[in-house]
């Protein structure tokens, strides 16, 4: 079974590229510098960031759906990161280094489905959700921090 993995867009992210440690606070947000790799997954190019780069740690809304599901958590964007992760059939490194929590969703944000595995062995708990033709989409979260990670549509 065919899958999409996709990172979150730059665009939510762009305004706060660039803004000093006070501007950033008003949001919430804080700058940090990757001192390791792996350990700073930007979750727009679903990549860990380079020891040097600079990342944003900030709260985001990763499932909005007005249900008892709706989750925010923090997250790593990389300051700069412009081209968001879309790939089909592809599972990123990011993933496929770490401990992982897959979730399968309804299309009204129910979840119906849920897993942990280690990323190298992400593919059959991916098709076994998907053989379920009432989940629409699977978020994926690192399970040690619970930090979203990315999302797993149909292909």
């Amino acid at each position: 079974m065919r899958f999409r993995v996709t990172g979150l867009s730059a665009e939510p992210f762009q305004h706060l590229f660039g803004l000093s440690e006070a501007e950033l606070a008003k949001y919430g947000a804080k700058r940090t510098i990757a001192d390791e790799k792996p350990g700073f997954p930007c979750r727009i190019e679903m990549r860990d960031a380079d020891p040097g780069e600079t990342l944003l740690l900030l709260n985001h809304v990763y499932q909005p759906a007005d249900t008892p599901y709706r989750g925010t958590h923090a997250i790593f964007v990389r300051e700069g990161a412009t081209d968001t992760y879309n790939e089909v059939d592809q599972v990123p490194e990011v993933m496929r280094v770490r401990l992982l929590s897959l979730r399968g969703f309804d299309a009204a944000g129910m979840m119906l489905d849920a897993d942990v595995v280690e990323g190298a062995q992400i593919e059959p708990v991916i098709e076994r959700m998907f053989s379920n033709p009432d989940i629409s989409y699977i978020h994926v979260h690192n399970a040690k921090r619970g930090c979203y990670s990315g999302r797993i549509d149909r292909a």
